[in-house]
């Protein structure tokens, strides 16, 4: 079925979503049964506080347009596809211009400084971008890029590299270490960067957050979240951000906790910043884990996430609760997804990291607006559910129809998950998992196991056990199985690339 076909039911609904779409078919506003869907045994209060806090809006406010003048820096070791391990430390100026230092490292804490890369050009806010919401779409020119190697077998690498690229016009001789060499300049010859795979397409999109930590009207952090960078390195040089990369901090008024942002704001290309040396944590799935901020997917999905991991079983239980915008407030529907996961081995390709197999053998989904209801209602057949019965606010188990097509998701599902495990400045469990396919497509065989990683989860609970019924999917909430009786069922599934899009669009014609 094509786009225009799957959009007309919806933009019919225009005229009376608005009023229709607040209430399910109990008389529950979808906000009010999504309180009730994140409601916990008193044991577990703590993540369904943090949850709640992020759908409150957690006092973050977004400028538009946003003010980007200043110096910001990475707030931690960057973990790139490929994968590359990173700061960053940009400077934006008041004319318009921009300088920026990439530091490149030979480990994943960024303790081994390999290289640096100096930037320079000029950026142009254009308008509010209409794909990505609550994002400003941007111009950039470079003006220069400069390199600086910090080891010799850097050095011995890079000038093999660039030979093979660049040929003669290259800078003449081997390369050295501690010596700034030009890459490329608008002057004119060759542009040597393409030999170390560099864009700076990141400055395409981005977007300022500003929040007070701990409600304390006198610790401001500022954060600069910058376009994505392609999961494929190949794809790299012609992809147009869809997402974000880790937040930068504002130099001037970042997290004090924040040990990385104070060494990187005092580094230059000459004096890279090196990171205090950490040990890798062993990867312990177990315990109950969620999003810390309103997540952003390619393809326009915002979503919080909460994982339970049954070590004694090796189970896994995972909500996805989705939203329409970039702060979580609006939701549009959930998936609950449940499987199993084999033990985790070392990664031999990404540093530090430890792969997994997860399973998906069971999914619910339940539509939270008029939009996504009239988007499941409208696939023919029973490939979602049964056909023609969404309701809004009504969760329907689709293991046995094997997913759902018009959420892009099939069951039984194999993911070959890529996971690492760090403990922040306050001490808290901070887990990172495989970043999703900027194709959107999912990483169903091990050659497309993630080499970088999403934002990551905090610990909010180190027990897992709880009756399963208690976390938001209640014995006395409807619930319709899909064929079409009434039932208390069980079920899951994976996360989605999601023909959602369809949704935002709608709202976007609608409003």
């Amino acid at each position: 079925m094509g786009i225009p076909t799957l959009l007309l039911p919806l933009l019919l609904t225009c005229g009376w979503t608005e009023s229709l779409s607040l209430y399910t078919s109990d008389g529950r506003s979808p906000r009010l049964a999504l309180e009730k869907s994140l409601s916990w045994p008193s044991k577990d209060m703590q993540c369904q506080h943090m949850l709640k806090h992020l759908r409150n809006g957690a006092r973050i406010t977004v400028q538009m347009p946003p003010n980007i003048e200043g110096h910001w820096v990475s707030t931690s070791c960057e973990v790139r596809p490929g994968p590359e391990f990173i700061t960053r430390s940009y400077r934006f100026y008041h004319n318009h211009t921009f300088q920026a230092h990439q530091f490149h490292y030979t480990d994943n804490h960024c303790t081994a400084p390999a290289y640096t890369l100096v930037i320079w050009g000029r950026l142009r806010l254009r308008q509010a971008s209409w794909i990505i919401r609550g994002g400003t779409e941007a111009d950039y020119q470079i003006h220069r890029i400069q390199a600086v190697c910090h080891t010799m077998a850097t050095a011995k690498e890079l000038n093999h590299r660039l030979e093979r690229t660049c040929g003669g016009e290259k800078e003449p001789g081997p390369w050295e270490p501690n010596i700034m060499y030009e890459l490329w300049s608008e002057e004119g010859g060759c542009d040597c960067s393409r030999g170390l795979n560099f864009a700076m397409h990141e400055l395409q999109l981005l977007r300022v957050e500003k929040q007070y930590l701990h409600h304390n009207l006198d610790h401001l952090v500022e954060e600069l979240f910058l376009g994505d960078i392609h999961t494929e390195p190949a794809q790299r040089m012609y992809y147009r951000p869809s997402s974000y990369q880790p937040a930068l901090q504002n130099a001037k008024s970042h997290d004090q906790s924040c040990i990385a942002c104070r060494i990187i704001s005092r580094s230059d290309e000459f004096h890279p910043p090196i990171l205090p040396p950490r040990a890798d944590l062993t990867v312990g799935l177990h315990g109950q884990w969620v999003s810390q901020r309103c997540e952003v997917r390619p393809e326009v999905l915002f979503l919080t996430r909460h994982f339970i991991f049954h070590d004694n079983n090796n189970t896994w239980e995972g909500h996805y609760y989705h939203y329409s915008d970039p702060v979580c407030k609006h939701p549009t529907f959930s998936i609950y997804a449940r499987g199993r996961y084999s033990r985790g081995v070392h990664s031999m390709r990404v540093m530090g990291g430890t792969e997994f197999v997860f399973k998906v053998n069971h999914m619910r989904v339940m539509p939270m607006d008029l939009a996504t209801t009239s988007l499941l209602n409208v696939f023919n057949g029973n490939e979602c559910g049964a056909q023609g019965s969404w309701q809004v606010g009504v969760e329907q188990d689709v293991t046995p129809t094997n997913g759902c097509v018009a959420l892009g998701i099939r069951l039984p599902h194999t993911e070959y998950e890529l996971f690492r495990m760090e403990q922040d400045a306050h001490g808290r469990y901070l887990l990172y998992n495989g970043q999703r396919p900027s194709d959107g497509s999912s990483p169903d065989r091990p050659e497309k196991r993630a080499t970088s990683y999403q934002m990551p989860l905090v610990q909010c609970s180190a027990s897992s056990q709880r009756p399963e019924v208690t976390l938001g999917h209640h014995a006395d909430r409807p619930r319709k199985q899909s064929n079409g009786s009434w039932g208390g069922g069980h079920s899951s599934v994976v996360q989605v690339v999601a023909l959602v899009v369809l949704n935002v669009l709608v709202m976007e014609l609608c409003g």
